[in-house]
């Protein structure tokens, strides 16, 4: 199996992640054909496991990654841009505490941040007295003084799955729950023989002219074992862990919180109804799966209770999740120092097909990421198509311009509202987070909230679930109660039950 033609695919990537979903996209866009695999669902390690900001990484200033920093600080506003549905601004209040870092460090630190992008139209960092400010609200009033400066927030899985369908929209093949169990080169050494174990037993094989390895922690492992290529190159795996407790504070700003260990920890608010702690930078093992721990736990319950008016117990946690971060190893033995920067490694004999391997890299910059891996195999395709990505709405995040990105969602949620009166504004407003201009396909018919069939709990009903299924690779109850939606947070474990026996029911083998 090859091409829609017969002919071999242009380039094939391994990896349902951010960065492959981001190259598949951006090399369907240039007039590349183009396939991807992945063995599980998408996004369901690393790229649904983060902190989900869009973030220049403030701190990283602290390890000189001045670079990296400015990269991720110019993506901000892209992908706000490109993906208004799923993002929005945040602003993040800093409380000062004098005897870990010095306020002379905080404001060289966040006038960096602001001018490291002289593009910038979010707002501007400044200082706040907290107990008179709106940005005081949620902390312990001994908190006096503190800076507030500006970031984004994303939904890191529906980021991954926009980027899928916007490459599939471009003629791209997606292969959900398809693990690349064997990638060869060709006698002749100018393609990629590829080998996927299909769901169900079965195998499929095609061609490709190039690879990419962009599987995430099993991106060494997937050069030793699949495609048997060598490299010095490594990753060092860094578990990272989350908490979710019901919400600590009103407002929509958001904590940075310092600790005297030099690592901080964020306070989010988090879908609706609940705050997202984290996060933890714990070294671990290939082949370990990773799981937040009751010293985990405690650690976050501990420096979030250190600062806000509520206290957080381990008591209050509803929810946990951990991840992965595959960061390229340059040798820091402290994980939280380990550079968060990307590495792109080419493999190609003399004449021979080409397989790009990626290191390390964040959800911010996964789009410069794909540009950057694009240009760099351009040389193996030279009448591919220039870059694009950087001006482009993702799919369904075709929303009219307005003066902020706030308002332009706003709008767009008036609209929507306007086109189906029978619908409740904040089942609407929760519905365009998630699909954006998709609502329209979405609610195709639908009049009433009776016209959207049986509600399994939360905002979650029938109609958006079948959708999910149908058009988003979701298979599996935690594809959509914990990645396509988070609706699993705002149901009872019998409606979770219920929910998963239900979907079990619509297989073709039930």
């Amino acid at each position: 199996m090859n091409g829609m033609d017969g002919r071999p695919l242009d380039l094939f990537v391994v990896g349902g992640g951010i960065n492959g979903a981001g190259i598949a996209c951006d090399a369907a866009g240039r007039a590349l054909s183009v396939g991807l695999c992945e063995m599980n669902d998408f996004a369901s390690a690393t790229s649904s496991a983060s902190t989900k900001l869009i973030h220049g990484g403030l701190r990283y200033l602290e390890h000189y990654e001045f670079r990296l920093v400015r990269e991720a600080l110019m993506e901000r506003e892209v992908l706000l841009a490109k993906a208004p549905h799923l993002s929005w601004p945040l602003r993040f209040v800093l409380p000062h505490e004098p005897h870990l870092r010095p306020r002379w460090m905080l404001r060289l630190g966040l006038f960096l941040y602001d001018h490291l992008d002289w593009h910038m139209t979010l707002p501007k960092s400044q200082a706040v007295d907290l107990p008179h400010s709106r940005f005081g609200v949620g902390l312990k009033p001994s908190f006096r003084n503190g800076f507030v400066y500006s970031d984004g927030w994303v939904d890191d899985a529906r980021l991954v799955i926009a980027n899928l369908k916007s490459a599939r929209n471009m003629g791209a093949r997606i292969f959900a729950r398809h693990r690349c169990a064997r990638a060869r080169r060709s006698a002749d050494g100018k393609l990629w023989d590829i080998e996927l174990a299909a769901p169900g037993g079965g195998t499929l094989t095609l061609r490709a002219r190039g690879l990419v390895n962009a599987s995430g922690p099993w991106v060494k492992h997937f050069l030793d074992d699949q495609a048997e290529v060598r490299t010095p190159k490594r990753v060092r795996l860094v578990k990272g862990s989350h908490i979710v407790v019901p919400r600590l504070h009103e407002g929509e700003h958001a904590f940075i919180l310092q600790n005297k260990d030099n690592r901080i920890v964020f306070v989010i608010p988090y879908e609706r109804d609940f705050s997202l702690i984290g996060t933890t930078d714990i070294a671990v093992e290939a082949g370990e799966k990773p799981v937040c721990t009751q010293e985990e736990i405690a650690y976050l319950c501990e420096i979030a209770s250190h600062y806000m008016a509520k206290p957080v117990t381990p008591a209050d946690v509803v929810w946990t999740y951990s991840g992965v971060r595959p960061l390229f190893d340059d040798g820091d033995d402290d994980p939280s120092a380990v550079t968060r920067d990307y590495h792109l490694e080419i493999d190609a004999p003399e004449g021979g097909a080409p397989i790009l391997s990626v290191f390390g890299g964040k959800i911010t910059t996964y789009r410069r990421l794909a540009e950057h891996a694009l240009e760099d195999l351009r040389r193996f395709y030279p009448a591919m198509g220039g870059a694009w990505t950087a001006h482009k709405p993702l799919v369904d995040g075709e929303i009219a311009d307005a003066p902020t990105f706030e308002l332009a969602f706003d709008r767009f949620v008036d609209g929507a509202c306007a086109t189906k009166p029978g619908l409740p504004r904040d089942l609407m407003r929760v519905l365009a987070r998630r699909h954006g201009t998709g609502l329209d396909n979405l609610l195709e018919g639908v009049k009433a909230v009776s016209d959207l069939g049986h509600c399994f709990g939360g905002h979650l009903y029938e109609t958006e679930v079948r959708y999910l299924m149908r058009e988003e690779w979701a298979v599996e109850p935690d594809d959509i109660l914990w990645r396509r939606t988070k609706e699993g947070l705002h149901m009872t474990v019998a409606q979770r039950t219920a929910f998963a026996q239900w979907m079990a029911a619509q297989r073709p083998d039930s």
